[in-house]
């Protein structure tokens, strides 16, 4: 019998990259020239068009200034994430 992990919550890492951006007070556009990745995929990252990649994620994390378990950890919003005491 396979065990299928839950569905990560993409909506919950879109909204996190939201929270981070809308707390710093930063358009897209300074996100854009802060990060180095294009105003588009940031766009298209927070309105949950695309899921990106880790390249981008770390990117984005660097450019926040927070671990990447920050953003990533969002996935598991909705369930109890891997290795904790509960799962």
């Amino acid at each position: 019998m396979t065990i299928l992990p839950p569905d990560p919550d993409l909506t919950a890492l879109h909204v996190a990259l939201a929270r981070l951006r809308n707390e710093r007070g930063w358009t897209f556009d300074e996100l854009a020239s802060r990060s180095g990745l294009a105003r588009r995929t940031l766009i298209d990252l927070e309105h949950g068009r695309t899921t990106g990649s880790v390249t981008t994620w770390h990117a984005l994390a660097h450019t926040f200034d927070v671990p990447i378990e920050h953003l990533l950890g969002a996935l598991c919003d909705d369930h109890t994430p891997p290795g904790t005491p509960d799962s």
